[in-house]
């Protein structure tokens, strides 16, 4: 059941900080398309991440975007990084550009919550593709 607008409480200033900092990045519309893109991206790497990078980075994140985070059960096989965004886009309908750019913007603004180490720690637990996602290059070893 839905609460009316007028009733609910207003979300957290750490929350409205990173609502306005994807806002600004992604050059949403408005608070709400952020907030969408947010819900979205956070419920997705919710079902990838595990361990204590799950928890470290719940515990780095506004109360809000921890929730949306922690709510999810982690898949048993983790999807690539370009899988990732096919699999948001199919959830939503939307096209995998702006799925693509939705997942850029959120994971630009939880960078700016949790810092380069908690990152690090996270995309070395996530397969390939993420790094790209997370605004960084995707290095790979010589062969």
């Amino acid at each position: 059941m839905r609460v009316p607008l007028e009733h609910q409480q207003p979300y957290g200033t750490a929350y409205e900080q990173m609502l306005e900092k994807v806002r600004y990045e992604g050059a949403y519309p408005t608070r709400e398309k952020a907030d969408e893109a947010v819900r979205l991206v956070l419920a997705g790497l919710g079902r990838q991440l595990t361990g204590d990078e799950r928890v470290d980075l719940a515990a780095r994140l506004p109360l809000e975007a921890a929730r949306v985070l922690t709510a999810q059960i982690p898949d048993t096989e983790p999807l690539t990084g370009w899988a990732f965004v096919k699999d948001l886009a199919a959830r939503t309908g939307a096209s995998l550009a702006t799925t693509r750019w939705d997942t850029g913007s959120v994971f630009s603004a939880v960078t700016a919550c949790t810092g380069p180490d908690l990152i690090n720690r996270i995309l070395h637990q996530l397969p390939s593709g993420y790094a790209l996602l997370f605004g960084r290059a995707e290095l790979t070893p010589a062969t």
